[in-house]
């Protein structure tokens, strides 16, 4: 019998639930016990801001550590912690299917966005949340917070925040969806590239483990988070930057199957981007769409399309050289 699956992860209730989840749908595909092992990362013990002690990495270099020297098997992380260049040594193995992307928001006395009066309080450790919120134009104050769900949801049960907005996939995986009062409709707070989606890693040279990883990866949601991702790369932001992406696979034209007489359906892929500035005044959003199997290119092709919309100087990049002109 094979001994256990060392599974890293973080030990927060929700990274657990997320883990375990990830455990549960292996062991039922392969029939692999799978042993949770508990790892602190830095981000798991620093009460500063995410920006302030790096942001991207935080919550992700610990468990990288703890594959490379041997600690555990596997990794799990949420994809949207996951810094976009490739970890020396290590591989994405699989990225499971991704659960409701959404930004959610919990107020008090179960009001929306639109309900809550002039002035109210709005909680969030998000420079993307806090950007896209200020943009609304609902005169709220946006207030910056840390710490996990449960400490966050109590901020607005003892009074302290008039509302708080979080990862509507976090509270579905705790169960907390009965303090939601809204699910933000993406056209008003587009999410994190990669919310949603948890990202399974190994060490590159383990071909066998790479191999049945495989059983819990969906091509569709990788298509999706590569092409967010990589508008992320080329924005050369990390998770902790005002970028939203959201990429959506959806039934396209119909194409000729080559192995029937039949026809097939081609998956055609939507993706926005977001870039805003930290007091909402740039409010920068595109959109391509485009075949599912040319997600890194649609990626690309929409971060220069907001870079050309004047991105960069809201993240720090400089603009794309202008194309130079055929005058012959």
């Amino acid at each position: 019998m094979s001994d256990p699956l060392r599974l890293g992860t973080r030990g927060s209730k929700l990274a657990l639930a997320q883990s375990q989840g990830v455990a549960d749908a292996l062991t039922a595909a392969t029939g692999r016990e799978v042993r949770l092992v508990e790892i602190t990362t830095y981000g798991d013990v620093s009460n500063e801001p995410l920006a302030g002690i790096g942001g991207t990495g935080v919550f992700v270099n610990a468990l990288r550590e703890a594959l490379l020297d041997g600690r555990v098997d596997v990794a799990v992380h949420s994809l949207k912690d996951l810094p976009t260049a490739d970890a020396e040594g290590l591989t994405l193995a699989a990225v499971p299917t991704r659960a409701d992307p959404r930004d959610a928001l919990c107020a008090r006395d179960g009001l929306t966005l639109g309900e809550l009066p002039p002035g109210s309080t709005v909680g969030t450790g998000s420079p993307r949340r806090s950007a896209q919120l200020r943009a609304l134009g609902l005169d709220l104050e946006v207030v910056p917070i840390r710490g996990n769900v449960d400490t966050r949801l109590s901020k607005v049960a003892d009074g302290e925040l008039d509302g708080v907005v979080l990862a509507h996939a976090g509270l579905a995986r705790l169960g907390r969806l009965d303090s939601v009062t809204e699910v933000l409709d993406p056209l008003q707070m587009l999410p994190a590239p990669g919310q949603g989606a948890l990202a399974v890693e190994c060490r590159s040279d383990a071909a066998e483990l790479v191999n049945m990883l495989a059983v819990v990866d969906d091509p569709t949601t990788r298509a999706a988070v590569l092409a967010e991702r990589t508008l992320l790369a080329v924005l050369d932001s990390g998770c902790s930057a005002p970028v939203g992406a959201y990429a959506v696979a959806a039934e396209g034209d119909y194409a000729p199957d080559d192995a029937s007489t039949g026809a097939t359906v081609q998956l055609e892929l939507y993706v926005r981007g977001a870039v805003i500035s930290g007091d909402g005044a740039v409010n920068i959003r595109k959109s391509v769409t485009g075949p599912v199997e040319k997600a890194e290119e649609l990626g690309r092709q929409l971060a220069h399309e907001l870079l050309d919309d004047g991105a960069g100087a809201v993240v720090g990049v400089e603009p794309p050289a202008p194309k130079e002109e055929n005058v012959s």
